[in-house]
C-alpha cells in the first residue's frame, strides 16, 4: 500500500494518540463475549508476497489460509469477482477464516454514494456467498470525499442492511480534524453500528482517530519498511490491551507494506505477541517451514 508513504519515516512521530473519550463510552456497552482476534494480510498474491510460500505450493488461498486466520479481501476493490469465484474461496479456506471484502470502487469513487443501490446489493448478494465466513465489509472513500458530502454516507450508512457488519475509512482530513464534523461523523457511525477503520500509517496521522464507534477495533496498519514498524507493533498490544480490558471483544487487524511482500513477517511477529499477552493461540505464520522459496528476512 502506498497510502501515506513519506520517503523519511525517521522523521515521522509514530506515537499513538490518546484512546478517545467517548471510546470509553462505547465499550462499556459490549457483550461478555470471548475475545475475537482476526489477522491477516491485504491480498495473498505469491507475487506479493514473495518468499512467503513454499516451493511446490499449487494453491495460494488454500496455503495463505493455513497460515492466517483472515484476509482483508482488496481484490473486490477493483472488480466483482463472478458468484462461482466466492463459492470456490469459501471452498478452499478452513472452518473458523473469515473474509473482510471492500466494496468496489465503482461504488465508492465513480459513482461516489449517488445512485448505488443497485450496484450495492449486487455486491452483497455476491459476498453473502462466504456465509459465516464474511467478516465485515468494508467501505473507503476517495480522498476527496469531504464532509460536503456528509448527506450522501448518511444516506448509504442509513440505508446499510443491519445484519451484516460495515466499517467505513474517511480519508479527506476535515472528517478528523473539524471537531464538529467529526462529532457528527461518530455520531453517524455508532447510531448505526457501523464501525469506524482506523488508519495507521506514516503520512497521514490524522487517521489515528482511535474513536470505536462499536465494538470492534478495524486497523489497517501500514508499515514503513523500517525498523520502527516493530516498535509501532508492539505500541499497538498497549493499546489493544487498553480497550480489551474496557470492554473490547472484536480485534481486525490488517498489515500493509509498502512492499507488500514484507507483510507476512510483520503480521507473524504482532500474532506472537498477540499469544503472549491475551493468551490466545493464533496460528503464527510459517512458524515451522523452512522450506518457503527464500524465508525473507526484514531490514
Amino acid at each position: 500500500m502506498k497510502f501515506g508513504k513519506v520517503e523519511n519515516p525517521e522523521n515521522i512521530d509514530f506515537t499513538l494518540p490518546k484512546t478517545h473519550f467517548d471510546t470509553s463510552k462505547v465499550l462499556k456497552q459490549s457483550s461478555k463475549d470471548k475475545l475475537n482476534v482476526f489477522v491477516g494480510c491485504a491480498k495473498w498474491n505469491r507475487a506479493e508476497l514473495k518468499g512467503f510460500y513454499p516451493r511446490g505450493t499449487k494453491d495460494e488461498l488454500t496455503y495463505y489460509s493455513s497460515q492466517f486466520n483472515s484476509i482483508e479481501l482488496n481484490a473486490t476493490f477493483y472488480r466483482l469477482f463472478p458468484k462461482e469465484q466466492f463459492i470456490k474461496w469459501y471452498d478452499k479456506t478452513p472452518s473458523g477464516f473469515k473474509f473482510f471484502p471492500k466494496l468496489g470502487q465503482e461504488i465508492s469513487h465513480f459513482k461516489r454514494l449517488q445512485n448505488v443501490d443497485a450496484v450495492v446489493n449486487e455486491y452483497i448478494d455476491h459476498f453473502v456467498l462466504l456465509k459465516e465466513k464474511l467478516g465485515t465489509i468494508f467501505l473507503q472513500l476517495h480522498n476527496n470525499f469531504s464532509p460536503k458530502n456528509f448527506k450522501r454516507l448518511q444516506d448509504f450508512v442509513e440505508s446499510w442492511p443491519k445484519e451484516l457488519p460495515l466499517t467505513v475509512e474517511c480519508r479527506h482530513t476535515d472528517w478528523f480534524t473539524d471537531p464538529n464534523v467529526a462529532d457528527d461523523f461518530y455520531s453517524l457511525l455508532e447510531d448505526n453500528n457501523v464501525s469506524n477503520t482506523i488508519v495507521d500509517t506514516a503520512g497521514r496521522r490524522d487517521m489515528l482517530h482511535m474513536r470505536l464507534t462499536k465494538d470492534e477495533a478495524f486497523i489497517r496498519y501500514v508499515g514503513a519498511n523500517h525498523n520502527s514498524d516493530y516498535r509501532r507493533l508492539d505500541d499497538w498490544i498497549i493499546r489493544l490491551k487498553e480497550w480489551v480490558n474496557m470492554g473490547l471483544k472484536n480485534i481486525h487487524f490488517f498489515v500493509h507494506q509498502n512492499l507488500e511482500q514484507e507483510s507476512p513477517l510483520l503480521a507473524a511477529y504482532f500474532i506472537k505477541q498477540l499469544n503472549k499477552e491475551f493468551g490466545l493461540s493464533l496460528i503464527i505464520p510459517n512458524e515451522k517451514d523452512d522450506d518457503s522459496d527464500s524465508q525473507i528476512s526484514l531490514f
